[in-house]
């Protein structure tokens, strides 16, 4: 049955056509392609509350749902997100993934490859919604002498432009796992700051993290299960972080030097090399790290660019969070009042640390 009156189609339409660009760039075809994509995604959109109704619903499903809403009220009433309509739907995509991401950077620079994107500006990778599109992009780039790195993208958000829905594949992540990312995507409806992707995307990883270690602590109790692995998570990003920002250092000083060219791939290759040892013997007493998987992973330069998006100075919020007196509104807050036009922003997070 239609989630839609006849009415509303227009608006849909524009929904749609509008919400592609922030999945598109230039290309008339792929800003179409993208608003089909959304299209189905809204046209199926249903309200939480109704979905809870089905007599169908299995156990497990119906918690999730609940936590789900449970995690946007404290988000808009707790922490002052601006959720708008966001998460209090939910829908669906017809195929394995909801989208292909692809990041690219040069093989003695760990500086990304950009795309421009309308309201969001230069953005460090482009998502496709199939496997093969991004597999095909990422082959005219490798020809041109480009490392690349494809991966799979859980959720993205419109920026609070529409009321993103909860995307059913979400459904498979654990609790914990499950809250972070709703939180770190409703974040992104209160600041978004066009042309900073890395300082974003890091700090809403920060905030769904801390985010989460709050609402299990009020929602169980002080060290409860749920509250001691929204812990344990949180402190194994800020492990993870710390250590991608030493290979990125490495990897800077090496592509620094004036040497050929040459001899920088062959010796990228003994810090990729090395790093992923040195990272299995970190966590060899901790076989559920989180990030277990990079000792085993195939990297190069793209794939530190991706990391380096999510996981850039996790250790300065944690900071600023600390100074703040552990209130984390208080230090969205602050962030928020200092962000000047222009400039980089993590060094404005680092006067707010220095002035505690």
């Amino acid at each position: 049955m239609s989630r839609f009156a006849p009415s509303n189609l227009k608006s849909l339409l524009s929904a749609c056509l509008l919400s592609a660009v922030f999945l598109a760039g230039c290309s008339p075809f792929y800003v179409l392609r993208a608003a089909y994509e959304e299209g189905k995604i809204l046209w199926r959109r249903e309200p939480i509350e109704s979905v809870l109704q089905r007599p169908d619903l299995d156990p497990e499903t119906q918690e999730k749902l609940k936590l789900v809403l449970a995690v946007r009220e404290y988000a808009r009433d707790i922490l002052k997100f601006r959720v708008g309509g966001s998460y209090a739907s939910y829908s669906y995509v017809d195929r394995r993934a909801l989208s292909y991401v692809l990041t690219v950077a040069p093989k003695t620079d760990l500086t990304p490859y950009t795309w421009w994107f309308l309201f969001v500006g230069h953005v460090p990778y482009k998502g496709f919604f199939s496997e093969e599109s991004a597999k095909t992009e990422a082959k005219r780039f490798e020809a041109e002498g480009y490392d690349t790195y494809i991966r799979t993208s859980p959720a993205f958000s419109t920026l609070g432009w529409f009321d993103d829905p909860l995307l059913a594949h979400l459904l498979k992540y654990d609790k914990i796992t499950l809250t972070e990312v709703i939180f770190h995507e409703l974040f992104h409806n209160t600041l978004f700051i066009s042309g900073q992707v890395d300082f974003n995307e890091s700090l809403a990883n920060f905030i769904g993290n801390r985010a989460a270690i709050l609402f299990f602590r009020d929602r169980y109790g002080e060290g409860s299960a749920e509250h001691q692995r929204a812990l344990q998570a949180w402190q194994e990003e800020l492990e993870f972080s710390a250590f991608i920002n030493e290979v990125s250092r490495s990897l800077k000083d090496l592509y620094g030097r004036d040497i050929a060219e040459e001899e920088k791939l062959k010796l990228r290759e003994k810090i990729f090399f090395q790093s992923k040892k040195e990272w299995s013997r970190r966590i060899a007493k901790q076989p559920a790290h989180r990030f277990r998987g990079f000792g085993q992973q195939e990297i190069n330069n793209a794939v530190i660019a991706h990391y380096l998006l999510y996981f850039k100075d996790l250790q300065l919020f944690e900071s600023l969070y600390q100074a703040q007196g552990k209130d984390l509104a208080q230090s969205l807050e602050s962030i928020i009042q200092s962000i000047p036009d222009g400039g980089d922003p993590f060094d404005t997070v680092r006067e707010l640390v220095s002035k505690k």
